[in-house]
C-alpha cells in the first residue's frame, strides 16, 4: 500500500457578487496569495469575490473550485479551475464552508453573512477581511479573526489551521 496522500489546504473565500473596486482587488490579492503558497480556493463559483479569489490563484498558477448554485456549468466565472454543478440554490454556501480548512470573508452581504454563521457553528478559522463586523453581534474574539490587508489575511488562516491541527493532534 502507497503512502496516504497529502492534501492541499482548502482556502474559502467568500464575500459579495457585486462588491465594490476595493473588495475584488483584495480578493485577487488573497487568491494569488493562497496559490503561492500551495492552498486551493473554493468559492460559490460566480462573479465579484469570488471570481477575482479565483483569478488571482489562476495568475499564480493555483486551483479553484467553484460550488455553483444553479445546474449549469456555463454559469462559473471563467477562471474557475474545477466548476462543482448543484442546482442547491444558496444552501450550497454549507458545502463551502464544510469543504474549507479555513475562510476568508471580503465584504459581503446577507450570503456572506451566512456562510460567516455557517464557519462559526462549524469551528471553521474564520478570518474577516473588511467584511461583516461579527463582534459587534456578541460573537467572541477568540472564534473570528480580523484583517485588513490580504497578505495578513492569507497569513491569519494558514497560521490558524496549523494551531488547529496541532491542537487536534494527541
Amino acid at each position: 500500500m502507497s503512502a496516504p496522500l497529502k492534501r492541499p489546504i482548502v482556502i474559502g473565500v467568500i464575500g459579495g457578487e457585486y462588491p465594490p473596486a476595493w473588495a475584488e482587488a483584495l480578493a485577487e490579492k488573497v487568491g494569488e496569495l493562497v496559490a503561492k503558497r500551495g492552498g486551493i480556493i473554493i468559492c460559490g463559483g460566480l462573479g465579484g469575490v469570488m471570481e477575482h479569489a479565483c483569478a488571482g490563484a489562476s495568475k499564480a498558477g493555483g486551483l479553484s473550485i467553484g460550488i455553483l448554485p444553479g445546474g449549469e456549468k456555463q454559469s462559473a466565472s471563467p477562471y474557475v479551475s474545477i466548476p462543482i454543478v448543484t442546482a442547491m440554490g444558496t444552501t450550497r454556501n454549507t458545502v463551502i464552508v464544510r469543504t474549507a480548512d479555513a475562510l476568508i470573508a471580503i465584504d459581503g452581504s446577507f450570503g456572506t453573512l451566512t456562510e460567516i454563521a455557517y464557519a462559526l457553528d462549524m469551528d471553521k478559522v474564520l478570518v474577516l477581511l473588511k467584511s461583516w463586523q461579527v463582534g459587534k453581534l456578541g460573537v467572541a474574539p477568540k472564534v473570528f479573526m480580523e484583517a485588513t490587508t490580504a497578505e495578513e489575511a492569507v497569513e491569519l488562516a494558514f497560521d490558524g489551521i496549523r494551531k488547529k491541527n496541532s491542537e487536534a493532534k494527541p
